[in-house]
């Protein structure tokens, strides 16, 4: 998932459209746009699909308003979208809700960890979900009783969550930033003209014609109304635990995150990686898109020639957010075609960002041999991937990871590759050059935070 939000400009729905469709990568499964117009009126639009199936000048010009919300929508842990198997109109974000207090929209990116809780919580309160994703459980959680500001019944609800989050929220007047107290999931400022825009990669900053200001903090909450900028903690306790898989895989290579360029951070992780686990090779080939930094890296630190040994078809869209593990395997086929007279005959390093599941692996190996491929020697630039996400990646089980039960020779065996090397954790975090603390869960087993929802699980349910 991914939102982005502007505040302050005429047609704001039209810069909302321009900002999702740079952070499209994030969710191809269906997108939102809320705009409140000056009359304090709320129109939202939404749909399955791609933004250029959604949206087109005439639906947009509906939007009217000079504020609104935007969401793409990536299922992530089985719930909502994935319950019926197919894609949902009322999981789409932002959510809008009508109050007698005011009307109001959420949208979120991430996932919270005591969504179980929350939900029992409403339910025993008489409260009726219709969804049961994040920015519902929010907005039934904010108090909306009028006796007191709506940041305080804002910050009394973000801290009866747990988990990996960015939220937008927006009134008729104002939009409020809020990100997770361990800064697991990204979010940016950025300033369009005398209008203010959020997102949760700068990268759609330039699409839309505006310039990065900054991130917001941890623990943050950022309003944003008529008198500008206005900061708050909405907790005492927060930390820097961004998630690694920003770095390594969703984000684009133009954004920065914490200080960090993601390309300037693959690049880096793909040296480091030479280091780690050289391969003896002929030529050194990235799999299309989000590797190909890490292969560069590789290459120069090699001292081995990088080639365009693959392909990829630009009209398919990423496979590991697609939402079952056939729509994935058929995807793999789709996207991908080798160059039969670059890798022929040669021994190849291949550099890939993670393996999650190992499908799209086993199948690019396959793909390189029948090319006519002499060896693949396979060279992930981040640590073996072992435990379950619970912030917003789908990778819900330890069954669906190719290294939650296999070691590194078993895990080669399965995608047929001559042999198998992955990043060090070290590693990884230093190819932030310093910038950023990462959460590395999903390799280390070490979450930062408490798992109210799956107490089943054979992890450390302390605060690490």
């Amino acid at each position: 998932m991914s939102v982005f939000g502007v505040y302050g400009t005429p047609h704001a729905a039209q810069v909302i459209y321009y900002g999702l469709h740079a952070i499209q990568h994030r969710g191809q499964e269906g997108a939102g746009i809320v705009t409140f117009n000056g009359n304090g009126e709320g129109h939202r639009l939404s749909g399955k699909g791609l933004i250029s199936d959604i949206f087109n000048k005439d639906n947009l010009a509906t939007l009217t308003g000079n504020m609104g919300l935007g969401n793409v929508r990536y299922t992530s842990s089985g719930k909502g979208l994935r319950a019926s198997g197919n894609a949902s109109l009322n999981d789409v974000q932002p959510l809008y809700f009508r109050h007698r207090t005011g009307d109001f929209a959420v949208a979120c990116d991430g996932s919270l960890v005591n969504s179980a809780q929350i939900t029992d919580y409403l339910e025993n309160k008489g409260n009726l979900l219709q969804t049961g994703n994040e920015s519902e459980l929010l907005a039934h959680l904010i108090k909306k009783d009028g006796n007191e500001p709506r940041i305080f019944t804002i910050i009394d609800a973000l801290n009866m969550m747990e988990g990996g989050f960015a939220f937008l929220i927006m009134t008729k007047n104002r939009i409020y930033a809020c990100r997770d107290k361990y800064g697991i999931k990204p979010l940016a400022i950025g300033k369009l003209g005398d209008a203010w825009v959020v997102s949760s990669e700068s990268c759609s900053f330039d699409l839309a014609g505006a310039e990065f200001v900054r991130d917001v903090e941890p623990g943050e909450i950022v309003t944003i109304d008529e008198k500008g900028l206005r900061s708050r903690k909405y907790s005492q306790f927060h930390r820097r635990k961004l998630c690694a898989m920003e770095y390594i895989y969703l984000a684009r290579p133009d954004s920065d995150i914490d200080g960090c360029n993601v390309h300037a951070f693959r690049k880096e992780a793909g040296r480091r990686l030479f280091r780690e686990c050289p391969a003896d090779a002929d030529i050194v080939v990235g799999v299309p898109d989000s590797s190909l930094s890490a292969a560069m890296g590789y290459a120069e630190e090699s001292g081995l020639p990088y080639e365009m040994g693959l392909i990829k078809n630009r009209y398919v869209g990423r496979t590991f957010i697609q939402p079952t593990q056939k729509m994935r395997e058929r995807g793999v086929k789709l996207k991908l075609s080798a160059l039969r007279s670059i890798v022929k005959g040669k021994r190849i390093a291949l550099i890939d960002d993670s393996i999650v599941r190992g499908t799209t692996s086993l199948q690019i190996v396959k793909l390189l041999r029948d090319a006519g491929a002499k060896e693949v020697h396979v060279r992930i630039a981040s640590p073996m991937m072992k435990h379950p996400c619970f912030y917003g990646v789908d990778t819900s089980t330890y069954e669906e990871l190719l290294c939650s039960n296999r070691t590194l020779e078993e895990a080669c065996e399965c995608i047929q590759a001559d042999s198998l090397g992955y990043l060090s954790p070290e590693s990884t975090t230093a190819s932030t050059f310093g910038c950023s603390e990462l959460c590395l869960a999903c390799f280390t087993g070490e979450y930062p935070t408490v798992l109210y929802n799956h107490n089943d699980l054979d992890v450390d349910d302390d605060v690490n």
